[in-house]
């Protein structure tokens, strides 16, 4: 068993686009939501991709969500990720993270993807990188069916709460450990082991990291997913029972909406 881990957020850390927000087209194909939808969507990836998003923007993505995927059936959702998860996360990986995963890996550490993305999304992301474990937004689900209620939220403090609990599980010396995020958001993600890491930070939490005496990363080199991992071990069938990665992207929809309505009155 590894006595430390190296913690990697997802987004913008491991890969270039929101996993958030790139099921629009395949969710319209299957019928759960209109084209005006999807063309939103691709809209909030753009300005994701310029900004990120703070806390109170993501609160309102998790709201939205709630009510957003209530009813939605479990299976059609698994079916859906299942074909369309390659086509759409494939095209940008870092590859400086899949290098220093391959550094941490070499030197021990476990791997452990911590995403406020559904854990049907980043399981089968985290296996192409090699990851020993994955911490994720999950969903409850009843009968089949999400109810639109969130079991276990993956941001901010609760990032840092769920790293600490798989800690305690696996005997990892958090002091000998690794953090790595864009987001000022995660910052109790990073204070909790002993190296920290800013990989393409955010403003405020490029200023934390000076202020801390955090290295600062900038990973740009993007090739596709596939063709970058080839001699790693191939991803499984996607087997997540959540939704929440996949409609927390059009909750994001909701919210430059609303904030484009707000801003006119």
């Amino acid at each position: 068993m590894a006595s430390s881990a190296a913690f990697f957020d997802l987004d913008k850390t491991i890969i270039a686009k929101s996993s958030t927000l790139a099921f629009g087209r395949p969710f319209y194909q299957g019928g759960l939501i209109n084209r005006r939808t999807v063309l939103r969507s691709a809209y909030a990836q753009f300005l994701f991709a310029l900004a990120g998003a703070d806390e109170d923007q993501m609160d309102r993505m998790r709201d939205y969500l709630t009510a957003m995927c209530a009813g939605w059936d479990v299976q059609q959702i698994r079916d859906i990720v299942t074909e369309t998860l390659h086509e759409i996360i494939d095209p940008l990986v870092y590859n400086e993270a899949v290098d220093l995963i391959g550094e941490h890996k070499a030197a021990g550490r476990d791997i452990v993807i911590i995403s406020s993305s559904g854990d049907e999304v980043v399981r089968p992301i985290g296996e192409m990188v090699g990851a020993d474990h994955v911490i994720a937004t999950r969903m409850v689900v009843n009968e089949g069916r999400y109810t639109g209620e969130v079991e276990f939220y993956a941001y901010g403090p609760h990032k840092a709460a769920g790293l600490r609990a798989l800690a305690e599980e696996r005997g990892y010396d958090l002091d000998q450990s690794f953090a790595y995020s864009d987001s000022i958001t995660d910052v109790p993600m990073l204070e909790a082991v002993g190296h920290a890491y800013a990989v393409n930070p955010d403003k405020a939490l490029r200023k934390l990291a000076v202020e801390n005496g955090w290295p600062v990363l900038a990973f740009t080199n993007v090739v596709p997913l596939r063709e970058r991992l080839s001699g790693l071990r191939p991803p499984q069938r996607v087997t997540g029972a959540v939704v929440a990665g996949t409609v927390a992207g059009l909750a994001g929809l909701a919210w430059h909406h609303r904030t484009r309505r707000a801003s006119r009155v």
